[in-house]
């Protein structure tokens, strides 16, 4: 068996870094004796949750430019530089067959190198519309996985296949989870369950809607998993209480799909397909906070085709109660949204990338 070599490139938040682990993970099933390294930001989260999924790293000098005029920005120019005199010094000593991009700072240097030393490339595009990395690297990259339509004014059509975003493959079968998923949260099996999710790290304005709010969400017979987030767990666990489950973080993510009735997430790329794949009734309540509003355009691609809700964070004091009480007692509204969206779903994503880079591989025989 060939002993392929692959590079991959994603960071920066979850959002890049678990599409990219999610191929990784694939490629090893598909080519058990292959060479992985994975290259990141170094002072970014890559630097913890790749090693802790079993594969090596090298840290990129780099970050993106502020929006603000500050010392980090003068700094810039020689982070680059420093990067990709570092991403030829990585590749060349590695001889990748391909290298691999999710997005984030650090991909923008390895794969511009890359293609600059002809090794094939690829990138992964999580969004409905794309970063600033992503759309300069798409005029050489070879191959580009998108897991949106209409992407053709951004990227080469040639190049492009329609394939979804990696997720956890535990997601797929989670119907089958639902007692397991009960007694493991400890929850009540007659009651609906809400789960609110605002993201590893949280978000402030879910967690102040959920603390003005959760007694009269209680107040209807529903129970609610709360994943506040590590950075307001201190602030938010004295709400903890027989209805509530106040969560900084959680570790069983298909338990806690299974278990819930109703969600309330942000709408991050990653999160946006799986909960396609999950196929609950989801209200989606995206950040303002990111760049070129990528999470509202997301959630906007599965609202328009009747998957989900959309509430915009300057309306929840107004319309959210009204919103969830309607949506809670609407037992048929609650089925359409679900089969909608597990209609958008693309289970079979990170397969689809990885056949997509063995296409590149096969290719570059026949030209070498």
């Amino acid at each position: 068996m060939t002993n392929y070599k692959f590079i991959l490139s994603g960071g920066g938040t979850g959002g890049h870094i678990y599409p990219a682990i999610a191929i990784a993970n694939e490629l090893k099933l598909r080519f058990p004796d292959a060479e992985i390294l994975f290259v990141g930001a170094q002072d970014k989260m890559e630097m913890q949750k790749v090693p802790q999924a079993g594969y090596a790293i090298k840290g990129l000098w780099i970050s993106g430019l502020q929006r603000k005029i500050n010392f980090q920005n003068a700094l810039f120019p020689f982070k680059l530089i420093n990067s990709l005199w570092k991403s030829r010094k990585i590749i060349a000593a590695f001889k990748p067959d391909v290298v691999i991009g999710t997005g984030g700072f650090a991909s923008g240097p390895l794969l511009q190198i890359a293609n600059s030393m002809k090794i094939p490339t690829l990138i992964q595009e999580q969004n409905s519309f794309p970063g600033i990395t992503n759309k300069l690297l798409g005029k050489k990259a070879h191959a580009i996985c998108v897991a949106y339509d209409n992407l053709e004014r951004f990227f080469s059509k040639s190049k492009m296949s329609l394939t979804g975003n990696p997720v956890r493959q535990d997601l797929i079968a989670i119907d089958s989870k639902r007692e397991e998923a009960i007694a493991h949260f400890k929850l009540d099996p007659n009651k609906k369950t809400l789960l609110v999710l605002g993201g590893s790290l949280g978000a402030r304005r879910i967690n102040q809607l959920l603390e003005k709010t959760r007694e009269n969400i209680g107040a209807q017979d529903v129970q609610i998993i709360w994943q506040c987030g590590k950075l307001y767990f201190d602030e938010y666990k004295k709400y903890q209480g027989h209805h509530i489950k106040v969560l900084p973080f959680i570790e069983k993510m298909d338990l806690v799909y299974a278990a819930a009735d109703i969600i309330i997430s942000r709408a991050g790329a990653s999160s946006v397909s799986e909960l396609c794949i999950v196929g609950k009734p989801v209200i989606y309540i995206p950040s303002p906070n990111v760049a070129e509003d990528h999470q509202t355009k997301n959630a906007k691609a599965i609202v328009d085709q009747g998957g989900a809700l959309l509430l915009k964070e300057f309306e929840l004091d107004t319309v959210f109660e009204k919103v969830f009480r309607e949506l809670l007692l609407d037992t048929e509204k609650q089925k359409q949204l679900s089969a909608n969206c597990k209609a958008l779903a693309k289970p079979k994503a990170t397969q689809d990338i990885v056949d997509q880079i063995v296409k590149l591989i096969e290719k570059n025989k026949v030209v070498r």
